[in-house]
């Protein structure tokens, strides 16, 4: 059984040395340390993150982005911050969004009037699509 690095020397040589709070605690043989192997957190997936971050800079909010792709809005607020992603400015244009299954999408799409006087994109969203449309504002 391969025992974990240490975090203080960087030794391989290590041996159990009992269990704290339910995690298994080593002793290095080298530099005497006791540790514990750093616990892994939940991780998500990185398609998710992409996805976040595609609907914060189309001008969604954190919470319908947290209802859309169902991953906490603190989450988002962080992988915005972590990523440093900023929306661009702009008074012109106000995203709209609609989640649509395929028979949707279809009738949507081939709707003569469906593209005038606005900017579109389709993205796939698990077995659904999202639909992110931009119109200008009406004064």
């Amino acid at each position: 059984m391969k025992y974990p690095i240490c975090p203080r020397c960087k030794s391989e040589n290590a041996s159990k040395s009992g269990v704290i709070n339910g995690r298994q605690r080593f002793k290095c043989k080298q530099c005497s340390y006791y540790f514990t192997v750093a616990k892994l957190g939940k991780q998500i997936d990185s398609y998710l993150v992409v996805k976040a971050l595609q609907l914060y800079i189309e001008g969604v909010s954190y919470r319908e982005i947290e209802r859309i792709l169902g991953v906490s809005h603190v989450s988002v607020m962080n992988w915005v911050k972590k990523y440093n992603v900023k929306p661009p400015l702009s008074a012109d244009y106000r995203p709209t969004y609609k989640v649509l299954n395929h028979n949707e999408l279809n009738n949507m799409v081939t709707s003569p009037d469906f593209l005038k006087g606005a900017g579109m994109i389709l993205t796939e969203l698990g077995d659904k699509y999202m639909m992110i449309k931009w119109e200008r504002f009406r004064e």
